[in-house]
């Protein structure tokens, strides 16, 4: 463990652009890949199912999440798979830590993200920055509320990915702490 922030990583939003327009965005690569989280939701045999999920992922974002003053960990439903999967094709070490999910797509009642409880029991009131797609104000609210370190929660447009804007935003926040 180290005394930098961590930096909560979400595959499907920030690093895969699903929401892509574009069929594949500048700079990104398209991969099929069969998740166990996502197989387990198709029909076996059917020809989605054969094919994989594909995923688009962006080399450069490799370097440049490396380069940010963070520990990164992975906060995915890909789970230790991000390590298998998406650390490799991004040139990120493939041992990061995960945040183990003990259910997944639960409700929440309160109307937090499913995510947010897990999240903050897992940084144990570290400093932390968050990039996801499904995070809102009201996960916002919570955190500021809930965790005594600071933390930055940013949310990411599935139709563009991580964006040179958003590590600009990473970089200034972790000069600040």
């Amino acid at each position: 463990m180290t005394d930098r922030p961590l930096l909560l990583l979400d595959v499907d939003g920030p690093l895969n652009p699903y929401g892509a327009r574009l069929r594949r965005p500048r700079g990104y690569t398209t991969h099929r890949l069969h998740p166990a989280n996502w197989s387990a939701r198709q029909t076996p045999g059917s020809r989605r199912h054969r094919r994989g999920l594909r995923v688009r992922l962006n080399p450069a974002h490799g370097p440049r999440l490396t380069a940010l003053p963070y520990e990164l960990a992975w906060a995915t439903t890909w789970m230790h798979q991000a390590n298998e999967m998406i650390a490799p094709v991004l040139g990120l070490p493939g041992d990061l830590p995960v945040i183990e999910w003990p259910e997944l797509f639960t409700r929440d009642p309160d109307g937090l993200y499913w995510k947010t409880r897990h999240v903050l029991k897992w940084a144990a009131g570290r400093p932390f920055a968050w990039v996801d797609d499904l995070i809102t104000h009201r996960d916002a609210t919570h955190v500021s509320t809930h965790h005594d370190a600071p933390a930055l929660l940013l949310q990411i447009s599935p139709r563009r990915g991580l964006r040179e804007a958003d590590f600009a935003a990473l970089e200034r926040w972790a000069e600040r702490l």
